[in-house]
């Protein structure tokens, strides 16, 4: 690795040239810049570890990328990830580069980055539930005020795909939900919120990676949909997030024959998708990049330096090596893209036109106007407890009755709560009134669990049961199956497909999510509190 780092120092030292953002017009930085440095533009590295280790030094002093990826092994406190993120700008300006894109996966629940002292974000999927664009515009800008806070300028997010298909095990409750028509405004009003905060939001996995059976970190899916149905179904969010203004789109590892014929073609590599649909038919104009390269269907049949032309033939602006490989493979890549714009085998003026689009986008988002941040202070600028309130009322406003024909909620009468032992905070949320009486059990019940919810259901009006994803449990199912159909109102916390493995109940009620602020949401639409608003945000014949 050493002789490899020391012989990327003498070939970018041979060419080098210090670009400032004093002038900040796309143009006028791009005619400063070496050929090497037009393609370190395009690259997004990332490291392993926190702080910052040598090797990853090396290459941003040399490379001068345009774009860091941090993720978990990176992150830890407030403080630690504004020290890391001034230390990236820091070390990429005294080497006579420009400031990069400093991004991480900030999803909102299953996908969420930023943990040890960050905001606790519900699935997306709440926020559709709730259909209401201001609190998706506040989640958004919520979102971005805590990356702001401690350096970091881009989110890898929203997921744009739609959950069309239940069995997905890669997107799931990532999605917003399963119809184009209640995700898109929500869709829209998040991307706003988070860019007007600062944040460069990027639309994935393009064209959609909603209905697929298959995880491309592992292997390539395929999407047999023709174009009439991807038009009027996977295609919609996209199309909404690119109205939005969206900094980037991210295309996936996913073959789509409609789109593209050639066999066993991702979509990440097909310049009939990405040029041609996304810039010429779709008229996009922001940054398009591919998923990460390091996942198996790409790197099992690529090496970095051809995937990385690959994608650049194919039209992307940006190349993500991936989390996974090495130092070497990342410059590696760089390389090879440089050596293949010296041989011809690339045009320099399509590289100059990718460099444009990005220094356009970091003008857009102030990137080059970066300041260095205090690290002290970085807890104390997290709007943390702003956020909090926000979850709240998107809590209240999405926790959605499914089902309840013969109209139990609100509860009257005297109630069980069948619940989590390991949430003893659900009883606190739902212990409102006189004639509620608790039983807490394992979350994969027992014999001797389901006997003592079977004889409180016979001491009470109503049983409400909570459940945690009861559709892969049959422990759970059992424990359902077992109480009075007509009495019993089920709250899944997780899944919203549980109510699938229980299709007798008298009144199914979703929350989406399982956080704390879910408890009281949930218990106050139960008891009357506050009316139940909020709509069911995927299908449950998917």
């Amino acid at each position: 690795m050493q002789r490899l780092l020391c012989l990327t120092v003498f070939i970018v030292m041979m060419f080098s040239v210090t670009v400032t953002a004093q002038d900040a017009a796309p143009d006028n930085l791009l005619a400063n810049m070496t050929l090497e440095q037009k393609v370190g533009q395009m690259f997004m590295y990332t490291f392993y570890g926190r702080p910052m280790n040598e090797p990853a030094r090396i290459v941003l002093q040399t490379w001068q990328p345009g774009f860091i990826g941090l993720f978990p092994s990176n992150l830890g406190t407030p403080e630690q990830v504004t020290n890391l993120t001034n230390d990236v700008q820091q070390t990429l300006i005294d080497a006579g580069g420009l400031p990069a894109f400093i991004g991480v996966d900030q999803e909102g629940g299953l996908i969420a980055h930023l943990k040890e002292g960050f905001t606790v974000w519900p699935v997306p999927m709440l926020l559709t539930a709730t259909q209401n664009e201001e609190l998706a515009y506040g989640v958004g800008a919520g979102m971005a005020g805590e990356m702001i806070a401690v350096g970091i300028n881009m989110n890898f997010a929203p997921v744009a795909d739609l959950n069309t298909n239940r069995f997905n095990p890669i997107i799931g409750r990532r999605s917003f939900g399963s119809y184009a028509s209640l995700v898109r405004p929500i869709l829209s009003a998040y991307i706003k919120g988070m860019q007007g905060a600062g944040v460069f939001a990027t639309a994935k996995h393009f064209p959609g990676h909603g209905d697929t059976s298959a995880d491309s970190h592992t292997e390539l899916p395929v999407v047999n949909w023709d174009l009439a149905r991807l038009e009027s179904v996977e295609l919609k969010p996209f199309a909404a997030a690119m109205d939005a203004g969206v900094g980037g789109i991210m295309v996936a590892h996913i073959w789509y024959p409609a789109l593209d014929p050639t066999p066993n073609q991702p979509a990440s590599l097909s310049k009939a998708i990405v040029t041609t649909l996304v810039r010429d038919q779709l008229g996009y104009t922001g940054l398009v990049m591919p998923d990460a390269m390091d996942m198996d269907a790409i790197d099992t049949v690529y090496s970095a330096s051809e995937a990385a032309i690959a994608a650049i033939n194919a039209g992307h602006d940006v190349v993500i090596p991936g989390a996974h490989i090495s130092p070497e493979a990342h410059i590696e890549a760089m390389q090879g893209v440089v050596d293949a714009i010296r041989s011809g085998d690339i045009l320099e003026s399509r590289i100059d036109d990718s460099v444009r689009r990005i220094l356009a986008a970091k003008a857009r988002f102030g990137v080059l106007e970066w300041q260095k941040l205090d690290a002290g202070t970085a807890a104390q600028r997290l709007p943390t407890a702003q956020n909090a309130e926000l979850i709240n009322r998107v809590f209240r406003e999405g926790v959605t009755v499914v089902r309840d024909p013969n109209g139990l909620v609100p509860l009257q009468g005297t109630v069980g709560i069948v619940y989590p032992g390991t949430q003893p905070s659900l009883w606190t949320a739902c212990n409102r009134r006189e004639g509620v009486k608790p039983l807490a059990i394992n979350v994969s019940p027992s014999g001797q669990d389901i006997g003592g919810a079977v004889w409180l259901a016979g001491q009470v009006d109503h049983i409400v049961v909570f459940t945690v994803d009861a559709e892969t449990s049959s422990e759970q199912e059992a424990l359902v199956a077992a109480l009075p159909p007509e009495k019993t109102i089920v709250v899944a916390l997780q899944s919203p497909y549980d109510v699938l493995v229980m299709p007798d109940i008298a009144a199914y009620v979703v929350t989406y999510s399982p956080l704390k602020p879910a408890y009281d949401a949930a218990c106050g639409v139960l008891f009357g509190d506050y009316p139940a608003v909020g709509q069911m945000a995927v299908s449950l014949d998917s």
